[in-house]
């Protein structure tokens, strides 16, 4: 699909977006993995409802891959604990089938897995909007993670009357994987190629599909929206704007960042070690060109 440029720049096209979706959606999940592209969506959701007198309730989820940087799990924390009272919270820790580029013997890990809880990174968060496989209906063992989301979806619809939209932060320059999802689609909503419909009432968008690495960055700046702080480290580190990512480690697009858990977080990277197969091996090789 070719490009087509606007007048507008990315902010205001955001803007138009959320417009549409306050006044189409009746239910507002905002998908959350900690990283920036999804932080940024969060706050800007937050930011557009108090700039436009919105009293409604939203929800904010998180799914949690347990080998996560010290940073990130702080950042986790902190945007839960500050979100606003109309923000129902949902933080997954839940034992799914995650895929595991680093061995051919174990192509999926099991965070949070109960049987291996004595070798697990960190422990499980306590708090009541905390959700394991103890007290989340929608989970089955085996799931994998986008199964797992997608029935969250599916139990949350049902529990909403109406129509509810998870909103993700994905954007099409990330990777060319994530402009074809963007791009590429069978099943839209309302002729918006942003918008995805993926069953019945139940609908996923990425409203910052257009933003660039410095447009993210520039709005962190001038609104002062809080960040994880691990982007700072990777700076420090000598990672390039385009290369920090938040995301498993262990999956295929991250593999060449493994590395960086042995320069920026040794202490995790020696329990990630002996948590995930491959582990050693993919921080040794996956940077390899």
């Amino acid at each position: 699909m070719e490009k087509i440029y606007q007048s507008k720049n990315v902010y205001k096209a955001t803007q138009d977006r959320l417009e549409y979706i306050f006044n189409e959606f009746d239910n507002i999940v905002c998908a959350f993995s900690g990283g920036k592209d999804s932080g940024l969506l969060y706050h800007l959701v937050l930011q557009y409802m108090e700039q436009h007198g919105i009293h409604r309730r939203i929800s904010l989820m998180h799914q949690d891959f347990e080998a996560e940087y010290t940073e990130t799990a702080k950042y986790v924390e902190k945007t839960f604990a500050e979100s606003p009272d109309f923000v129902d919270k949902y933080w997954l820790c839940l034992p799914m089938a995650v895929r595991n580029a680093m061995s051919t013997f174990d192509p999926y890990w099991y965070p949070w897995h109960p049987d291996q809880k004595d070798i697990w990174v960190r422990e499980i968060p306590e708090h009541p909007y905390v959700y394991t496989e103890a007290n989340a209906p929608w989970f089955s063992r085996g799931m994998t993670d986008p199964q797992t989301q997608h029935a969250f979806g599916m139990w949350y619809r049902d529990n909403h009357p109406g129509k509810t939209i998870i909103l993700l932060g994905l954007r099409a320059q990330e990777s060319l994987h994530r402009y074809n999802a963007i791009v590429n689609k069978r099943h839209t909503y309302g002729g918006k190629q942003w918008i995805t419909q993926d069953a019945k009432n139940l609908y996923s968008a990425s409203p910052i599909y257009d933003w660039e690495t410095e447009d993210v960055w520039t709005a962190y700046g001038k609104y002062g929206f809080p960040y994880n702080k691990l982007y700072d480290l990777y700076y420090k580190a000598g990672v390039k704007l385009d290369d920090m990512r938040v995301a498993s480690p262990f999956i295929e697009f991250a593999a060449d960042s493994l590395n960086l858990y042995r320069v920026i977080e040794p202490n995790t990277w020696a329990k990630v070690v002996g948590r995930v197969n491959g582990a050693n091996f993919g921080a040794i090789y996956g940077n390899t060109k």
